[in-house]
């Protein structure tokens, strides 16, 4: 205790200490200062928010009239129901010796750190060293679960239990035997080069690192024109991982598009322009206020309604004051079929014809005899043009009917190359050539590999 804390617990009507089973308690028994604890309100309460809730009434009632000390182990900064206490009118903080400086001193740990109490770890910002303090063993198992997911189950730890210390592997966390108050897990900031587990930090630092003066000539020469193709491409193998379910490559494929992005930050960031944290909070920012439904007042009940705001907050922080600038924005690199799916959507909202089966027929009835009258005239120009006509009129086939015409598409490839190779390999089985068949062979081969390819 300091001088100011004993002074103020003597003047006191009443000491509260949060719990008596902490050693703190024994320096209020040395003094000779009488108190009682809160033990009794913990054991019913749900959860630590709802004790600290429970204890801050429980104080603010009984200082009704009288000056009252609660008392924690530790700094009152240390403690949730410490914090909501201070934010009473007429409380005064007298801050006590942080128990987080003590285990950090204890653990070797010296400089910066974070800390944090286990009772509250799982919504805190976790970063290392770290020491989590109130080491609880209801809550033990969870804690190292917590950091062995973060941070690896076999990251360097202190474990420390009152008078007791040892180092220990993160995965040991929940097999010691002792814990409670007085008990802490430190857990150590590894070299780079050592850890088993990394963040998004540790992804920034890394590419720093490559584009470092002694870094990798390579990384160090690259600009955004120069790696755009990376951007496509390793999107390209996302979506082939998704395409093939298999959740080890997504997760492979998903850390290369992350890489990809902070790459072009860094890049611009060494121009003078936005940084990784610019970026950051961009799409936050952007996660926000386009979802309204969520964080505003807008409302949404169905997917439907959700992307109608989405759409609607997304003109609006683009200033897109019409439709045009809508299609307008719409990338054009994207492939043909994508590109235009999304520019008749957003010709529709601004007016234009609606996607149906019937508006189909009739348009596209159209467009193809425009094509055969291309083709009978022979202009190669006007052929192409036509085809194009008729091929959006297919794309507002697929928008009528509720399909993706982008993965339409690409699942009929699939399906055809599947038939295909079935195809030919039952040719070859026979001993023929697949050039020397006739219409009825063809047929016939076509249709046993419809057989096959479906199985």
């Amino acid at each position: 205790m300091t001088e100011r804390a004993l002074l103020a617990m003597r003047e006191a009507d009443e000491v509260i200490v949060r719990t008596a089973e902490h050693p703190s308690v024994r320096s209020l028994e040395e003094a000779g200062i009488p108190y009682t604890s809160l033990d009794g309100l913990y054991e019913h309460s749900r959860n630590y928010d709802t004790f600290a809730r429970r204890a801050a009434r429980e104080v603010a009632h009984r200082a009704k009239g009288k000056k009252v000390c609660y008392c924690v182990d530790g700094g009152a900064t240390e403690d949730a129901a410490a914090r909501l206490i201070a934010n009473k009118r007429g409380t005064r903080v007298i801050e006590g010796i942080s128990k987080a400086a003590y285990f950090a001193a204890r653990a070797g740990v010296y400089g910066a750190y974070t800390a944090v109490s286990a009772f509250e770890a799982a919504t805190a910002e976790l970063a290392l060293p770290l020491i989590v303090y109130d080491l609880d063993g209801a809550l033990a198992g969870d804690i190292k679960l917590l950091l062995a997911e973060r941070f690896g189950d076999e990251a360097e730890a202190c474990y420390i239990a009152g008078e007791r210390q040892k180092r220990i592997p993160l995965y040991e966390a929940d097999r010691q035997k002792e814990y409670g108050a007085g008990c802490a897990l430190v857990v150590y900031r590894a070299p780079l080069l050592e850890r088993k587990r990394f963040g998004f930090d540790d992804l920034v630092a890394i590419l720093k690192r490559l584009r470092a003066p002694d870094g990798c000539p390579w990384d160090r020469v690259q600009t955004h024109e120069s790696i755009r193709i990376n951007c496509i491409e390793e999107a390209y193998e996302l979506v082939d991982a998704i395409d093939r379910d298999d959740p080890a490559r997504m997760c492979e494929e998903a850390g290369d598009v992350l890489m990809q992005a902070v790459f072009h930050a860094l890049i611009e960031e060494a121009r003078g322009g936005f940084t990784v944290e610019d970026m950051l909070t961009g799409v936050c920012t952007k996660l926000i206020t386009r979802h309204t439904h969520v964080f505003g007042k807008d409302r949404a009940t169905s997917a439907d309604g959700a992307l109608s705001v989405w759409e609607k907050n997304k003109m609006t922080e683009k200033h897109q004051t019409t439709y045009s600038d809508a299609v307008n924005d719409v990338p054009q690199c994207f492939p043909a079929l994508l590109r235009a799916q999304k520019i008749a959507k957003r010709m529709e909202k601004g007016g234009w014809d609606p996607a149906t089966v019937e508006n189909f027929e009739k348009k596209f009835r159209e467009e193809y005899k425009e094509l055969l009258e291309a083709l009978r005239a022979g202009e190669n120009a006007k052929i192409a043009e036509e085809l194009g006509d008729v091929l959006f009129c297919t794309v507002e086939l697929g928008r009528a009917v509720g399909a993706d015409c982008e993965q339409a598409l690409l699942d009929t490839v699939k399906k055809c190359a599947a038939r295909y190779n079935a195809y030919e390999a039952l040719v070859r089985a026979d001993g023929k050539d697949v050039h020397a068949l006739t219409a009825e062979e063809r047929d016939f081969y076509y249709g046993r590999a419809k057989d096959v390819s479906r199985a």
